[in-house]
Parts: structure tokens; sequence; C-alpha cells
């Protein structure tokens, strides 16, 4: 790759790292190609991109950017997944794939610039995701109006029971 090529991935790298909340380094020594496209597929399923960078090239990129925690994490093989809206997802998704293939070793990872030891993101990749949180949180809202209707419903109900058990008595 010439220098110009060199700078251009430098400065995409660095404006994708500046949009993101998330991204993990990981370490692919080992694995065949196969695993990486099975790996490449599932992180492209939640929304993560994932890419091999050299060490140089991504210490440029984030210079001057919240993930430049990463500068001491940067060495041997690397790979970089840069998280989309959700940080879980890619969470779950690297250590799940770290758990099938031994060979495969997460390094850290950053989130909102703080760095995320290996622990710390297995903790994170046991959160719900987004989507499970945001349907929670709409039960958790509509409950109160669904019970309150309920309670609505019960009044006339009981009401139509009580002249059901009047008219019956009366009729026998």
């Amino acid at each position: 790759m010439d220098r110009t090529g060199k700078e251009q991935l430098v400065a995409e790298l660095a404006g994708k790292l500046a949009a993101t909340k998330a991204a993990f380094i990981a370490d692919y020594r080992g694995l065949n190609v196969d695993q990486v496209n099975e790996l490449r597929g599932q992180l492209r399923g939640a929304g993560v991109e994932y890419r091999v960078v050299k060490n140089t090239l991504l210490r440029l990129a984030t210079k001057g950017t919240e993930k430049e925690c990463l500068d001491g994490i940067l060495q041997g093989p690397t790979a970089i997944a840069i998280a989309g809206d959700d940080p879980v997802a890619p969470a779950k998704v690297l250590s799940d794939f770290a758990k099938a293939n031994e060979k495969f070793e997460l390094k850290a990872g950053v989130l909102d610039g703080n760095l995320l030891s290996v622990e710390e993101i297995k903790a994170l990749a046991n959160l719900p995701s987004r989507d499970e949180l945001l349907a929670k949180m709409l039960g958790s809202i509509s409950a109160p109006a669904t019970n309150f209707v309920g309670v609505l419903a019960a009044i006339p109900r009981s009401l139509v029971q009580v002249l059901s058990a009047i008219q019956d008595k009366k009729a026998a």
C-alpha cells in the first residue's frame, strides 16, 4: 500500500473510531480462513465492522480520539471490531467466538473512552441487548396503563354479573 492509500485508511479509521462508542481489539493468530469468515459474518449480522489493521496505522487513527487509550494494547497481529449502534452486540459475538475457538483471543476494548479488560468485555457481553432493554422498558411503561384498563373493564363486568344474578333469582 502506498502512502496516499495509508493516509486514506488512517483518515477513514479515525472517522469511524470518532463516530462509534465502542471498539474491540483481538488477536486472530491461528484461525483459518473459514473461521475468520464465520466471525466476519456474525459481526456483519450484528452491524459491526471487523478489520485487520497494522498497529502503526491504528495508532495514527486513534490519535486525538477517546480511543487513544488502546495504544498500549497494539502489539502483535491486531484485528479491530468497530461497533455500530449497540456496543453489547459485538461484545457478545466476540466473547462467544472466543469461547468456541481457543486460538482467538480478545485483547481489550474501549467504551466511551474507558479501556475495557477482557473480563469487562465478557461482563458487557452478559448484558441484555439494546432491543431487549427497550422491550423491557416498553413493558414497564405500558403495564400501569394495561392494569388500569383491566380495572376499568372489571367494574361494568361486575355490574352485569350482579344484574344477571338478580335476574336469575327473580326467574327462579
